[in-house]
């Protein structure tokens, strides 16, 4: 720990305990398996889709290819957490410090905000594709994707940085031990002796602004592609599209019910213990990390198909060996 002179001898702690679940104090070992296995079957079903994306050259095409990148962040935040978490049910490698605390918490929120901002990406691509299909290949290029998800990465760092930047001008005097199995920004901000009013005011506003913003941007995209698929005079091409904006739409409704419903309980019901609030962090970090590939892989048909038959080649026996002929009587073999 380190000290600080401000007239008296005050105490900010430098190193920290991460305790995830502290309500289950000595069974918390036992959570390891359930957690490894959840982290093995998020990352092996997120690089199948992608694998299968990557590998297959029909679909390397913008849709895609979004989807793809939307998985790999999901393989980013469970690799974000769940080994921190899996360390935190230890007694001996649940150390954090600070520094360390604090780039947690960026990478956690930047992953969070830059996934909801593929989604508007994805949005866009899906209103030019069936909005205007003649002039998709000419608009929608490579070039065009490139500046839109850099400008995604910087809106995503401009809304995270202002509130890890706060977070490190607190002291924390109060505990070294943090009741959460990561560096969420409220657990930490539990440890402060100071005024915090502007971290929180700042923290609230900034939610509550993108995700309203979000919404509204998403709501008024896929409200203008629905109306423009139901205007499709072939039947088969107005299904496809509106099969592919339900695939997006239950990614959107799946993200963004579990962040916000998160958050409602998490300030309504107080009276709550620790152990039901990180569960309710985890639910929102991970559920989108897990479902998210079952849903393209299940409902996107191009992807559905190519994972069919990746299935059925891994299954198919390995053909058997021809015998060597012998050579004829009196040869010998060279």
């Amino acid at each position: 720990m380190s000290a600080w002179s401000n007239g008296s001898s005050n105490v900010s702690y430098s190193s920290f305990l991460l305790v995830g679940f502290p309500g289950l104090q000595e069974s918390r070992a036992l959570l390891v398996l359930p957690f490894l296995s959840l982290y093995l079957v998020i990352v092996s079903a997120n690089a199948l889709v992608i694998h299968t994306v990557v590998a297959q050259r029909s679909l390397h095409q913008p849709m895609y290819l979004l989807i793809a990148l939307l998985l790999a962040v999901n393989i980013c935040v469970a690799t974000t957490v769940l080994p921190t978490m899996m360390f935190s049910f230890s007694t001996y490698f649940n150390h954090i410090s600070l520094p360390r605390c604090l780039f947690q918490m960026f990478c956690i929120y930047f992953l969070i905000v830059f996934d909801c901002n593929i989604l508007l990406v994805m949005a866009l691509d899906r209103y030019v594709a069936i909005c205007y299909p003649l002039r998709y290949p000419k608009l929608v290029t490579a070039q065009l994707l490139a500046g839109l998800l850099g400008t995604a990465a910087a809106r995503s760092t401009c809304i995270v940085a202002p509130v890890v930047g706060l977070a490190s001008q607190v002291r924390f005097c109060r505990s070294h031990i943090i009741h959460h199995f990561a560096c969420e920004h409220m657990a930490l901000m539990k440890l402060s002796c100071g005024d915090i009013s502007l971290n929180k005011t700042v923290g609230l506003t900034v939610r509550i602004f993108n995700r309203v913003l979000d919404m509204l941007l998403l709501g008024a995209s896929y409200s203008r592609i629905i109306h423009a698929a139901f205007q499709i005079s072939s039947g088969r091409a107005r299904s496809k599209a509106l099969n592919t904006c339900g695939s997006h739409l239950l990614v959107i409704f799946t993200v963004y019910s579990s962040t916000m419903s998160s958050s409602i309980v998490y300030r309504v019901a107080r009276a709550a213990s620790q152990d039901v609030h990180n569960l309710l962090s985890a639910f929102y970090l991970l559920l989108p990390c897990l479902v998210n590939p079952f849903i393209y892989g299940a409902r996107t048909k191009e992807i559905r198909q190519h994972l069919a038959t990746l299935f059925q080649r891994a299954q198919l026996p390995a053909p058997p060996e021809k015998p060597q002929s012998l050579p004829p009587h009196g040869e010998l073999p060279t």
